[in-house]
């Protein structure tokens, strides 16, 4: 299989890209649903706020790639191809997971720099982006929390409608994606 998409499916980049944004998001909620589990101030507790913004950091990186791969090659087509209505509510969602990708971790480094807080990243400290800002790393706070809410609903609603596109309709949008064995 190409690294590159073709009109017929997506190559081993944005294959794999697309499994490990999962898997880090999947990292990333889980860090930060788990850390209220621990007191305040405790180690694990901390360890999972690190390990919150890391992963969170790398989503931002790595969606830099994912975009430049959509860049450069083709989209593959659905099979049957979809109507009109249902091409464009995807074209939508698609840029709302980008969006997340982009916003919601750099909202994370935003309100990191303006608490005035080091800013980990897999033994790297990261610069602070603006200067330190109490109020207004709160009012960040409250959007990339949102941010997260709607994360929820829109990995949700793909992740379903990724099922619905095989199991129901029967078309090849899960197949496209899915890692191919040689």
């Amino acid at each position: 299989m190409s690294w590159k998409n073709t009109d017929k499916r997506f190559g081993s980049l944005s294959i794999a890209l697309h499994w490990l944004m999962f898997l880090l998001l999947a990292g990333v909620y889980a860090c930060i649903e788990l850390k209220g589990n621990f007191p305040k101030g405790s180690d694990m507790r901390e360890l999972l706020k690190q390990w919150h913004f890391m992963l969170g950091l790398s989503v931002f990186f790595l969606v830099w790639i994912r975009i430049a791969a959509r860049l450069i090659a083709p989209t593959p087509k659905i099979q049957p191809e979809p109507p009109a209505l249902q091409e464009k509510i995807a074209k939508l969602m698609y840029l709302a997971l980008y969006l997340l990708m982009i916003g919601a971790p750099l909202a994370g480094w935003l309100i990191l720099s303006a608490a005035g807080k080091p800013i980990p990243f897999f033994g790297l400290e990261l610069p602070a982006l603006i200067g330190p800002d109490k109020a207004l790393a709160g009012d960040i706070k409250e959007l990339h929390e949102l941010a997260g809410t709607i994360g929820y609903w829109l990995i949700g609603i793909h992740t379903a409608a990724a099922l619905y596109h095989h199991y129901v309709l029967r078309d090849n949008a899960l197949l496209i994606m899915k890692p191919q064995r040689d």
